[in-house]
């Protein structure tokens, strides 16, 4: 299915009604995001203080060759540390103290809490400071809670980034900031349009690197790249900068209107935008066709998992003519996510939290073509029968900005095409 320009919808689900769900979710916690955040910050150390559990979940969800010296860790608490016979605090900074002396290359140091340090009431914020104090101003040392007893996996990314913000140096300079952990390739393409906009004072957050010059006050734009950042939204609206409300930069709908958003702030002319920008989109739509064509007419289910959700149904019903039949996300932030539900047209349960026994069920009796899910689901859906797509692939594959929209597109129909060949081979 190939369209030149998304048509309109109907009516925006900006009003559409919500269907409110608490009770059992299915995801993973806030220190997945070590994950790719590790990768991003090239001299940041990430160190978990939990359980062995956590750091077998962190072993085994980033896959590390037992050769291999990542930039993350876990500081065990042992039994005697969790039944108060051991003082945690002091055995923190001793850890941290032998880390920073093997890895001289760390320059920014983050405490990632856990459940078990939460339950057992840990203060990292004071072991920051203290030890902050100690080691700066080589190593900057900060905390946030990575903890899954009541949060989604990406707001461990959220959570990161709304602690960096306090730490940020004042400035006064008009600036774009641009918002999200973004895989190089996607952060570097996206640099590159916004350079040929006419926009020459742009910083990340977060910076590849510590000694990045990123600074924020009443005269920086931010930009978000990605719909879980919420808490960081918050944070740097207190720092007095100013939110650009504009639709995610996923596709070439998204994508380009995201930079005339962008562009209209800093009084660019839509003119200049789109003669930079006419190639790329091209390129963007001829891309996304070869993917829509095995898509469009299929129907999509989205349980919440990462927060892309509503961006993401936005996407494959406009561009690749699919049907979202529910869009499942664990929270919804108008201030984030509006211009993305005004585009998506009416008719999807728009749904927040999750009870996912009630879900399953209304996933069955829909039967879609595609079922996004985290990987906790996945393999009962398809033990069902069904078709499904892992939520969790679509945060650090590269999927944003004109360039990737092709491959974001085939993200969804891969799995489409796996069970037609899996049919053929059936009826050999």
């Amino acid at each position: 299915m190939t369209r030149h320009s998304p048509p309109p919808p109907t009516m925006g689900c900006s009003d559409a009604p919500v269907l409110k769900e608490r009770g059992q979710h299915e995801v993973f916690c806030g220190l997945t995001g070590i994950i790719w955040l590790h990768r991003k910050m090239q001299d940041a150390f990430f160190l978990v203080v939990g359980s062995r559990t956590c750091a077998h979940l962190l072993q085994s969800a980033a896959g590390v060759m037992i050769f291999a010296e990542p930039r993350f860790g876990t500081a065990i608490l042992e039994e005697s540390d969790l039944a108060g016979l051991a003082d945690a605090q002091d055995e923190l900074e001793r850890e941290v103290d032998r880390l920073l002396a093997r890895r001289t290359d760390i320059r920014q140091l983050f405490l990632v809490g856990s459940c078990p340090s939460e339950v057992i009431k840990l203060d990292l914020s004071r072991a920051a400071e203290r030890l902050s104090a100690r080691h700066g101003p080589k190593v900057r040392v900060l905390n946030y809670s990575g903890s899954g007893i009541e949060t989604t996996f990406t707001e461990g990314e959220d959570a990161c980034l709304a602690a960096m913000v306090p730490a940020l140096p004042a400035t006064d300079q008009r600036q774009l900031m641009m918002v999200g952990a973004l895989p190089d390739v996607a952060e570097d393409q996206a640099l590159d349009l916004l350079g040929r906009i006419g926009i020459d004072n742009i910083t990340v957050l977060p910076a590849r690197h510590a000694d990045a010059r990123v600074g924020v006050g009443p005269n920086t734009s931010f930009a978000l790249t990605q719909p879980f950042l919420g808490g960081t939204h918050s944070a740097l609206e207190r720092r007095g900068a100013r939110h650009i409300p504009a639709p995610f930069p996923l596709g070439e709908e998204g994508t380009t209107a995201w930079l005339r958003a962008v562009a209209r702030d800093f009084g660019i002319d839509q003119a200049r935008v789109d003669a930079v920008i006419d190639a790329p989109r091209a390129r963007a739509r001829k891309a996304v066709a070869k993917a829509a064509d095995s898509l469009a007419g299929k129907t999509v289910f989205f349980f919440p998992d990462s927060q892309m959700e509503i961006p993401l149904a936005r996407f494959l019903t406009r561009e690749c003519g699919m049907e979202a039949v529910e869009v499942g996300t664990p929270y919804i932030h108008k201030a984030l996510v509006a211009p993305d539900l005004e585009l998506l047209a009416e008719g999807p349960v728009i749904s927040e939290g999750q009870d996912v026994e009630k879900q399953l069920d209304r996933c069955r009796t829909a039967r879609p073509d595609l079922t996004v899910c985290g990987l906790g689901l996945a393999n009962p859906l398809e033990s069902e029968g069904m078709t499904t797509k892992w939520a969790i692939e679509l945060v650090f594959t590269p999927v944003h900005f004109y360039e990737q929209a092709g491959d974001l597109a085939g993200l969804f129909s891969r799995p489409l095409h796996r069970r037609d060949r899996l049919k053929l081979e059936a009826a050999e």
